[in-house]
């Protein structure tokens, strides 16, 4: 029996690049904005391992769960340094098949979780603003590159507050401001209010995004760790929205 897989609209992507076959071409340059800094302007899902198919190929029209879904910091070093009573939490989050996780209770994700999951994600890119759209529950969150700085003092938000400025073609965005106990995986992992996050986000190519994130919570993990996240483009699909709690029949069956 062959494995199913969520139906997209189909609809072809205008002014894309693509081969002489007409197939998306994902290997040409990437685009640019009026004012020459990358365009990080697409429909994104993980370009990285789905560990429910091991050895077999992504469906280029189709989203993909990462390796990072259960354990973001699965290529980290001795695995992610968390301070003891994370550690303990986490495997007691573990054991216990993760009963508490706000994901499976139909909460929105943080953006570190949303890069895993199997859910398309669609940036829109101006010069000022990247917003991105999770179609889970039709989230968004914005990250502004006006100039603005961080704010001294914020409401503790799910995405937290974020700011971006550029380093030649790579958009380094800095945010802080997160609730405590924000899951970032499967395992239970999370973000507290003393998180700040930087993420170097890069478009190498037409079809490919690499974010390296660098969390650094010392409530949390006892040093600064990084990850480099690795996205790809879909073409000729949309987003359409999922929200969760409507005709929910699944719960009762997930992690």
């Amino acid at each position: 029996m062959l494995p199913l897989a969520a139906q997209w609209v189909h609809y072809p992507t205008v002014g894309i690049p693509r081969k002489t076959d007409g197939t998306f071409d994902a290997s040409a340059k990437s685009p640019r904005l009026k004012d020459g800094k990358p365009d990080f302007s697409g429909v994104w899902t993980s370009d990285e391992v789905d560990p429910r198919r091991p050895g077999v190929p992504p469906n280029p029209n189709d989203a993909t769960t990462s390796r990072r879904m259960i354990n973001l910091g699965v290529d980290v070093p001795g695995g992610l340094p968390y301070q003891p009573w994370l550690a303990a939490l986490v495997k007691q989050r573990t054991a216990n098949k993760a009963v508490d996780d706000p994901h499976v209770k139909c909460f929105p994700d943080n953006f570190l979780r949303a890069y895993g999951t199997p859910h398309l994600l669609k940036f829109a890119h101006s010069q000022n603003l990247l917003l991105m759209l999770n179609e889970w529950n039709a989230g968004y969150r914005q990250v502004f590159a006006d100039g603005r700085a961080l704010p001294k003092a914020l409401f503790p938000l799910l995405q937290g507050f974020s700011s971006g400025k550029w380093n030649e073609d790579t958009l380094v965005v800095d945010s802080i401001g997160f609730q405590d106990d924000s899951w970032i995986d499967w395992n239970g992992s999370v973000l507290t209010q003393q998180a700040k996050v930087r993420e170097e986000i890069r478009r190498p190519d037409f079809g490919h995004l690499e974010i390296r994130v660098t969390v650094d919570d010392s409530k949390a993990y006892t040093k600064p760790w990084t990850v480099l996240i690795k996205e790809r483009y879909i073409a000729d699909t949309e987003l359409i929205e999922e929200v969760c709690l409507e005709n929910e029949k699944s719960l009762v069956h997930m992690k």
